[in-house]
C-alpha cells in the first residue's frame, strides 16, 4: 500500500503542490527516488537513512521507491528531506498514514535527525491553509509559518519529535507567530543641511510613490538624502507586509520569523549582475527589484550599472511585476517599488565647476549621462539637480525639519489617495493611476489644464511624461490638502520634471546620445 505525504515545489512565489508517494515492495534492496529531483533532493536518501539510524530504525531490506508527483515538475531544494522521511516511515507503518496525510511537510534533515530551517515556510503555509491542511516544518521556521491564519503549524526540532507527535507519545503545541519587528533606528532628515529643493522632491516622491532621479557632484548629499527616505514613508498595511514577507521568505531574509511593517530599502551596488537585480539564477530566485516590493530601490551611480540591467527595468517599472523566463523556469514576481537614483553629472563629477572640471567638459557630461536611455529617463517622475552645499551653510544653518514632521504630511497625503482610489484594484497611490482614472477621480482647474497643455507642447513631452506631470501635480495638491489641481501645482510638477537641457524648446533641443 502506498503512503502519501504532501509538500511543495516553489515556482516564484507560487507554492506548487507535490505529493510524495512511497512504496515498499519485495525485491532487490534499494532506495530509488524519482520525479525529476535535482542533486540536493537526490541526496535526501542518505540523509533520511542516517537520521532514521540515529532513531534506532533501519530501512527494510526491500525495494523502496519514492515518487515526487507530478513527475514533470522540477524539484529543487533540501526541504524535501522531511516529507520523504515521513512517507517512508508511514509506508513502514511506523506512523499512522491518515494523521500524516492531514499535514503538508517541509524541512531539511541533518545526519543526527535534527531539522534545519528552510526558505519558503510562509508561502508553503499559505498553500497548506488553502488546502485545509496543517504544516510540519522545522522549529526555526515555525514562527514564520504561524503568521498564516487557518493553518495548524507543528514545528518539531528533530525527526524523533515529529514521530512522537504523530504517534501520540509527546504531542507538540502549535507554533506561535513571530513578533512584529520594531522599525530599525533610521537616519533623520534634520541632519541634512540645505538642499531645500531636494528635500521637497523627496517628500513629493514619498507621498505619491514617484520615481526620483538626482544629479549632482560628489558630496552634494544625494546618497544621504536617499538613505533618509524610509524615515518619512508610512508603514506597510497588513496585506503589503504579507506580500513583502512572502518574497523575503523565499530569499531567506526573515529574521527569526518576525515580520516588519517597515518598508524595505534595497541599495544594490552598481556591479550587481542581471540575476541579482532583476531575478534569476538557480531556481529563478527573486532579485533586488522584488525584494524592494512596496519599498524603495536605490540605484547609486546609475550610469555605472550595465546597460542591459537598466533597460530590463523599464517594463517592471510600468507593470509592477517581473517575469523571469529561463529554459527550465518561467516565474512571476511582484515588484512595485519606488525607484530613487543618483548620478554624477559626468565621470569626474565636477562638470559645473570650471576650476575642477576635466579637459573633456562639457562633452564628458553628455557621454556619461547618455548611458541612461531616453525611455528609462522618461520613467522618472521627478528629475532634479542637486548642487553642492556651501561650507558656511553647513556650519551656520539650523537643523532642518525632522523626519517625523515630514512623515505626518506624507501620511495625510497617502490617506487622501487611499480614499480617492478605494475600490480600484491595484491602485493605491497616485503613481499607480492611469491618466483617465486620475482625471476621473480628481478635478483640475482650467488654468492648470491650460498650463499643462502649454508645457507639453513647448517642451515636446511624450504622452507618458504628460501623465507623469499630472500625477505629480495631484500629489503636490494632496500635500497641500487641495481637492482640485491648481496652476501652482502643475507649475511645480513641471519644474521638477524638466532638467536644464529639457527646458530648451523642442524645436532646438539637441538630441540625446544613446
Amino acid at each position: 500500500m502506498i503512503a502519501r505525504v504532501t509538500t511543495v515545489a516553489f515556482q516564484g512565489m507560487e507554492a506548487r503542490r507535490v505529493e510524495v508517494q512511497c512504496s515498499i515492495q519485495p525485491g532487490m534492496p534499494g532506495f530509488s527516488l524519482v520525479g525529476l529531483p535535482d542533486k540536493a533532493v537526490s541526496e535526501a536518501r542518505e540523509r533520511v537513512r542516517a537520521a532514521m539510524s540515529e532513531m534506532g530504525l533501519a530501512l527494510p531490506s526491500k525495494k523502496i521507491v519514492v515518487n515526487l508527483a507530478p513527475a514533470d515538475l522540477p524539484k529543487v531544494g533540501s526541504h524535501f528531506d522531511l516529507p520523504i522521511a515521513l512517507a517512508v516511515l508511514a509506508a513502514m507503518d511506523v506512523l499512522p498514514r491518515e494523521e500524516v496525510a492531514a499535514f503538508w511537510a517541509m524541512g531539511e534533515l541533518s545526519l543526527d535527525g535534527a531539522l534545519l530551517p528552510v526558505v519558503g515556510a510562509l508561502p508553503a503555509a499559505l498553500a497548506a491553509a488553502e488546502d485545509d491542511c496543517g504544516l510540519v516544518c522545522p522549529e526555526a521556521s515555525g514562527a514564520e509559518a504561524a503568521w498564516v491564519d487557518g493553518a495548524a503549524v507543528i514545528a518539531p526540532r528533530s525527526l524523533l519529535e515529529c514521530v512522537n507527535h504523530f504517534t501520540g507519545r509527546s504531542v507538540l503545541a502549535p507554533a506561535q507567530a513571530g513578533e512584529v519587528l520594531p522599525p530599525a533606528a533610521g537616519r533623520d532628515l534634520s541632519e541634512v543641511r540645505g538642499q531645500e529643493k531636494a528635500r521637497r522632491a523627496l517628500e513629493i516622491a514619498a507621498a505619491g510613490r514617484h520615481h526620483l532621479l538626482m544629479v549632482g557632484p560628489p558630496g552634494a548629499g544625494k546618497s544621504m538624502l536617499a538613505s533618509r527616505l524610509p524615515g518619512i514613508l508610512p508603514p506597510m498595511d497588513a496585506s503589503e507586509a504579507l506580500e513583502t514577507s512572502m518574497i523575503h521568505s523565499l530569499a531567506g531574509l526573515l529574521d527569526a520569523g518576525g515580520i516588519s511593517r517597515e518598508r524595505p530599502y534595497r541599495p544594490p551596488h552598481h556591479t550587481s549582475s542581471m540575476a541579482a537585480v532583476v531575478g534569476g539564477g538557480k531556481g529563478a530566485k527573486p532579485g533586488e527589484i522584488s525584494l524592494a516590493h512596496n519599498g524603495v530601490l536605490f540605484l547609486d551611480e546609475l550610469p555605472e550599472f550595465p546597460r542591459a540591467v537598466l533597460e530590463t527595468l523599464r517594463q517592471p517599472i510600468e507593470s509592477g511585476e517581473v517575469i523571469v523566463a529561463r529554459a527550465n523556469a518561467h516565474v512571476r514576481y511582484p515588484c512595485r517599488f519606488m525607484l530613487i537614483a543618483a548620478a554624477n553629472p559626468c565621470r569626474c563629477g565636477h562638470l559645473g565647476d570650471a576650476a575642477r572640471a576635466c579637459a573633456r567638459a562639457p562633452n564628458c557630461g553628455e557621454d556619461y549621462l547618455g548611458r541612461i536611455s531616453g525611455p528609462l529617463l522618461d520613467r522618472f517622475d521627478l528629475r532634479i539637480e542637486v548642487p553642492p552645499v556651501r561650507i558656511a551653510e553647513i556650519a551656520d544653518s539650523a537643523p532642518g525639519e525632522a523626519s517625523a514632521e515630514v512623515a505626518a504630511r506624507v501620511a495625510d497625503a497617502r490617506a487622501r489617495q487611499s480614499a480617492r482610489f478605494a475600490g480600484d484594484d491595484g491602485v493605491r497611490v497616485n503613481a499607480d493611476a492611469q491618466g483617465d482614472l486620475l482625471l476621473a477621480r480628481s478635478a483640475i482647474g482650467d488654468d492648470a489644464k491650460a498650463l499643462l497643455a502649454q508645457v507639453a507642447e513647448r517642451f515636446g513631452l511624450s504622452a507618458r511624461a504628460y501623465h507623469r506631470v499630472l500625477r505629480v501635480a495631484r500629489t503636490i495638491a494632496d500635500l497641500a490638502g487641495a481637492d482640485e489641481i491648481g496652476r501652482p501645482h502643475v507649475a511645480e510638477a513641471a519644474a521638477y520634471r524638466l532638467t536644464a537641457e529639457d527646458r530648451k524648446p523642442a524645436a532646438v533641443a539637441e538630441p540625446r546620445r544613446a
